[in-house]
């Protein structure tokens, strides 16, 4: 938030004054402060006079000449505006003085890395949710967006003044995480010497040897099992024509029979291993959770059954084929939904129900999640199971996330799950540095395609944004290296020397950063934090070449070196909300 002797506070006030005057019946009118952008327009624009044009049954621009008479008197008597202008139809353009549009590197330096953050003392308690890939695997590329952008997105939540928590939700209940159970226990008895076929649809990546292999370490034979593929009724293998997810489903009923209370132990064993794998992973990539919360814990504590039973209760489900089925239809879904099975298995979308639900029991303002596009049509269903249950679904917002596709040498690189045929984050970030990465992924709209271009990432050039906006503060700290004063003494610093076009680009566009916080954080796009540093690091690159810092006039010098030391500092704090570093040299 601002302080109180920030220009747009005390301009918001005093139109607000001015409207009061003007307008009385108009109090509920909003100040709606944009700024321009062509810079020739002013510093903040009001349209205010065309909200109240209708009301007063009178011309904008008159009403604007009415509110500017009415408020030009305090505004001057501040010494931070120039005389405002009334433009076009009726919008109202205001100016800063060049000591007020100064000031506000003053403020940057002496607020520092706080330099952007909200000050609200009530804060709203968020939940976001991101990531929450099964346990099936390491994480891939389009793991990687999502959490690039889940973690990013939080950051900035909480820099404009939320209270943030970090959840991943573990799928660690249901089919997937038995198919990698079996998965392992198969390649387990190969390693062995045990000759068993392994299924088409099993996972079949290098990983799940190498989990098969630690088992092998830590339990020598105790999985171990005696198996004649010729006997088909005590281990089914899949013949020609089968239907491939019977005949899966039929081998992980035979492996649990023949695990017997082994098989939980194998279960165990597979997910902390990838759970383990994910957790370093994210770590690396600089991405942190509040919480790892388990899907199986939900059935465990019988969450599921409650909420189905309040479903229930409520009228909102019905049985056919003997499956009890949502009708979710009545709440803007295409069709109705089963949430539990003809055989009395629950399914993904029951445990889902009852997860929303806990969210909601456990007292977040708002919750967040981020999901895969390929999930968009889950929308309404879970919105309308929230509304079924009571409660407010509008307190639940979804953001969606294109899987990103990579390129290198201009040739798209393929992917693929189950056959191990597929770029990992953690090979991602071994080839392009985690920089890069992160900032890549956070370079358009999250609902957006993303063509990941491995050989740009790794470029040293001014087409790499993200080498682009680092080198900028690289430069700004070598000029302070250069200069070898302390740069704590220029938080006081005479500005009056700051004259040009370029220095006032750079302090109008720092103004904006507060602004440019909190919209982000509105509109849940930290994309446009990645889009400032770009363009302030553009600003920055320009004056560099422009103009010399270290120059003979001190006054003039140490003007400029509080300037840069402003740019500096607001590189690095939007490059912290990316999950950016900011490079003392290069």
């Amino acid at each position: 938030m601002a302080t109180t002797d920030d220009p747009k506070s005390l301009l918001e006030r005093v139109l607000r004054e001015g409207l009061a005057r003007v307008a009385p019946d108009a109090a509920g009118v909003e100040i709606q402060l944009e700024r321009p952008r062509n810079p020739e327009h002013g510093d903040f624009s009001c349209n205010v006079a065309m909200q109240l044009a209708r009301l007063l049954k009178r011309k904008p621009r008159e009403v604007a000449q009415q509110v500017v008479e009415s408020v030009q008197g305090d505004l001057a008597a501040s010494g931070q505006f120039a005389p405002l202008e009334i433009a076009g139809t009726g919008f109202i353009n205001v100016r800063l003085s060049p000591l007020a549009r100064a000031a506000v590197v003053h403020r940057v330096l002496a607020e520092g890395a706080d330099f952007g953050r909200s000050r609200a003392t009530a804060r709203e308690r968020v939940q976001v949710e991101f990531v929450s890939a099964n346990p099936t695997g390491p994480l891939h590329v389009g793991h990687g967006r999502g959490a690039a952008y889940g973690a990013s997105l939080a950051a900035l939540l909480e820099f404009a003044g939320a209270e943030v928590s970090r959840e991943f939700y573990v799928n660690d209940a249901g089919r997937q995480m038995d198919i990698l159970a079996l998965s392992v226990w198969l390649r387990y008895l190969q390693a062995r010497g045990t000759v068993v076929p392994f299924p088409e649809d099993g996972y079949r990546g290098d990983y799940v040897r190498d989990i098969a292999a630690r088992l092998a370490d830590a339990h020598v034979s105790r999985f171990a099992r005696d198996i004649d593929v010729a006997d088909t009724q005590a281990f089914p293998v899949a013949q020609p024509g089968d239907d491939a997810d019977a005949a899966l489903d039929a081998q992980i009923a035979a492996a649990k029979v023949l695990l017997g209370g082994d098989w939980n132990a194998l279960h165990h064993f597979a997910l902390e291993a990838m759970l383990e794998d994910q957790r370093e992973d994210l770590a690396d990539f600089r991405v942190s959770f509040d919480s790892w919360y388990s899907e199986a814990s939900l059935f465990e504590r019988g969450a599921v059954e409650r909420t189905v039973q309040r479903l229930l209760a409520r009228g909102h489900l019905y049985e056919k084929d003997g499956a009890l089925w949502f009708r979710s239809t009545q709440f803007g879904d295409e069709k109705d939904r089963v949430v539990r099975r003809e055989n009395g298995q629950y399914t993904y979308f029951a445990s889902d129900i009852a997860y929303h639900a806990d969210k909601f029991a456990r007292g977040y303002d708002r919750l967040i999640d981020i999901w895969g596009a390929d999930h968009h049509g889950y929308i309404p269903r879970v919105r309308g199971a929230l509304e079924a249950l009571g409660l407010d679904a509008g307190r639940l917002s979804v953001a969606l996330v294109q899987f990103a596709v990579l390129y290198r040498g201009g040739e798209k690189v393929a992917m693929g799950k189950r056959s191990g045929d597929f770029v990992t984050l953690r090979e991602l970030r071994e080839e392009v540095g985690n920089d890069a990465a992160r900032f890549f992924y956070i370079l358009r709209r999250s609902d957006q395609h993303l063509d990941f271009d491995l050989d740009l990432a790794k470029s040293e050039s001014q087409d790499n944004p993200v080498y682009y906006v680092q080198y900028a503060h690289a430069r700004l700290c070598s000029v302070f290296a250069q200069w070898g004063g302390d740069a704590a003494r220029l938080v006081d610093i005479a500005l009056a020397p700051l004259v040009s076009a370029r220095e006032a680009t750079l302090m109008r566009t720092l103004a904006e950063f507060p602004d440019l916080v909190q919209s982000a954080a509105r509109e849940l796009a930290p994309h446009s934090v990645a889009f400032y540093a770009r363009e302030l690091a553009a600003q920055f690159h320009s004056y560099y070449n422009a103009e010399r810092i270290l120059v003979d006039d001190e006054a003039l010098c140490a003007a400029r070196l509080a300037l840069c030391a402003a740019v500096r500092q607001v590189l690095a704090n939007a490059l912290s909300l990316l999950g950016v570093n900011a490079p003392e040299e290069m």
